[in-house]
């Protein structure tokens, strides 16, 4: 059976593992700041909880872009033709129908 081509999902602005260690780094970073410049751990954690908060809100807001912008690629290319039903593309080619005895045979 053909596999289906790999998605590079490392090269993708929104891959999640890459985001959480930077945005975890970046919190980091901004607490040992602010409580430099403030000296009290309750303004610092409050803070640091604020830009928590917004970095999720643009990631979220990112995320939404991308699945706007590749939504838009997809309505352009299905209205020039260009575009392929999906579905067939990665549909299997199964030698015997499913519903029959012994389909997990070759």
């Amino acid at each position: 059976m053909k596999r289906a081509p790999e998605t590079k999902w490392r090269d993708s602005m929104a891959y999640a593992p890459r985001f959480f260690l930077s945005m975890g780094i970046a919190l980091v970073a901004f607490a040992v700041v602010t409580y430099i410049s403030t000296g009290s751990i309750a303004t610092t954690a409050l803070q640091t909880l604020i830009c928590a908060v917004l970095i999720q809100v643009g990631y979220f807001l990112a995320t939404l872009y991308l699945v706007w912008r590749a939504a838009k690629a997809r309505k352009a290319d299905t209205e020039l033709g260009r575009a392929k039903p999906e579905l067939e593309k990665a549909k299997p080619k199964v030698s015997v129908p499913m519903n029959e005895p012994g389909h997990s045979k070759p």
